[in-house]
């Protein structure tokens, strides 16, 4: 006889406890424990994740490896964030905003690979097959070997993909699906956890790439538990502010590729385009000759994208002055704003400083240190600096300008959009002889930058 019991799980990290508490004791979260019931005669069955049952321990020498090739999408920026394409038996998480683009990029990307002479399936827990037919057609999604499903019960998605021999699976979203092994409502922790586990096990066991598309909470987390991050290969996010028309897409975790490459988007009428220049997208609307502006190189992942870093410095009319900060690190700028003063003599105590990275981008670097230590001193100044001119390198705390990685892929980056003068720290080697198209000058503490822009 199935015996049921009743447990409380945290909706955060799915820590599971006996009885309610108001704290969670492994994630500190407030209310988070929510009941769910369980069916003991379940509990015992552990899932396989290897392609045969049964496998026993065996050296790591006598291990046989195979090449597999990556599943190309044709749809660059993806394939750049995935780490070069897909991988066979990868399960994927991707999450973001509600209406950002997550269903739409999904459906172009399967679409690709079934004009690849691909067998694709994308199932859909949240649409009907008529409402993803018409959103395929604006988006041009006609080939014959992209099939649909509309289904919430695992049990019957598996069934589908026995008879279909799908090559790659599309679930939208995994919050939607649940199973009858367990009698909680759909988007539960249990339900997430389960249902997530079951499709791990038959993406590794099949080969088959599988894609999750998330929910995210309030906060921007994916909603659920934490295992459901660990649980997948990759995590990715698909991040847009609703004033632009572009999205990015970030790699929080990859287990087959780097987290520090980013993908371009541009929205429109017709779905996403790829951005293959971002520099020259986030310049598009620069101003020329105004004070607090610059121009910083940022590396995301092997490419380097050219950014405006803009800072806005004004009285205060506060006890304390205000530090407002828009793509970069709060602390950070208030960091360099005191250096500024101790180091390079500029008043900024009764002062408000508001910075902002133009077009919503996220920087987290440190060389883009000089960059927002200039702009800010070009507000407070009212000097505008250089419109040819791109400014970066990573400040310490004695003012001094200390060198940074791949600074020559910066530089001819700059150089290729048209950008004469190039400011970065001394440290760098043979700066004199590096690019003919741009001028290098070397500083080696913020007074003296400070003194060459204005």
């Amino acid at each position: 006889m199935t015996r049921i019991k009743t447990v409380f799980f945290c909706q955060t990290c799915g820590y599971q406890s006996a009885k309610w508490l108001g704290r969670c004791p492994a994630c500190n979260e407030w209310n988070s424990l929510v009941e769910e019931t369980l069916q003991s005669s379940q509990s015992g069955k552990g899932i396989s994740i290897g392609k045969e049952s049964g496998s026993i321990p065996i050296s790591i020498n006598k291990i046989e490896t195979e090449q597999e090739e990556r599943i190309k999408t044709e749809i660059l920026e993806f394939d750049r964030v995935l780490g070069g394409g897909i991988v066979q038996g990868s399960l994927v998480l991707i999450g973001g905003d509600p209406g950002i683009g997550k269903s739409t990029l999904l459906l172009q990307v399967f679409d690709k690979l079934s004009k690849n002479n691909l067998k694709v399936l994308y199932v859909s827990g949240e649409e009907s097959v008529t409402q993803t037919k018409i959103r395929g057609d604006r988006l041009g999604a006609s080939s014959s070997s992209l099939y649909i499903l509309a289904e919430n019960y695992l049990e019957k998605i598996f069934e589908e993909i026995k008879k279909l021999k799908p090559q790659c699976l599309a679930i939208d979203s995994i919050q939607t699906v649940y199973t009858s092994m367990l009698e909680s409502a759909p988007g539960s922790v249990g339900q997430l956890r389960e249902c997530s586990a079951r499709l791990m096990s038959l993406a590794k066991k099949n080969g088959l790439p599988t894609f999750l598309i998330g929910h995210v909470t309030k906060e921007g987390a994916i909603a659920g538990p934490k295992v459901l991050e660990h649980l997948v290969d990759t995590v990715l996010y698909f991040e847009g502010d609703s004033g632009h028309d572009y999205r990015i897409l970030r790699a929080v975790k990859n287990r087959f590729g780097s987290t520090n490459e980013i993908g371009v988007f541009e929205m429109g009428e017709s779905g996403l385009t790829e951005v293959i220049n971002p520099s020259e997208l986030f310049l598009a609307e620069r101003s020329i000759g105004v004070a607090g502006s610059v121009v910083v190189p940022s590396m995301k992942g092997t490419r380097p994208i050219l950014v405006e870093v803009q800072a806005l410095v004004s009285p205060t009319s506060f006890g304390i002055p205000r530090r407002t900060t828009l793509g970069v690190d709060h602390n950070r700028v208030s960091l360099l704003a005191a250096v500024l003063e101790k180091k390079a003599g500029l008043s900024l105590i009764n002062q408000d400083i508001f910075l902002n990275v133009a077009g919503g981008v996220k920087i987290d670097e440190p060389a883009l240190d000089l960059g927002i230590a200039s702009t800010i001193a070009s507000s407070l100044l009212n000097k505008p600096i250089d419109p040819k001119t791109i400014v970066f390198g990573e400040v310490g705390l004695a003012g001094e300008v200390r060198g940074i990685s791949r600074w020559e892929m910066r530089v001819n980056e700059a150089a290729k959009l048209g950008f004469k003068s190039c400011l970065i720290p001394n440290h760098s080697n043979n700066l004199s002889k590096f690019n003919p198209l741009i001028r290098i000058k070397g500083v080696e503490s913020l007074k003296e930058a400070i003194e060459y822009l204005f």
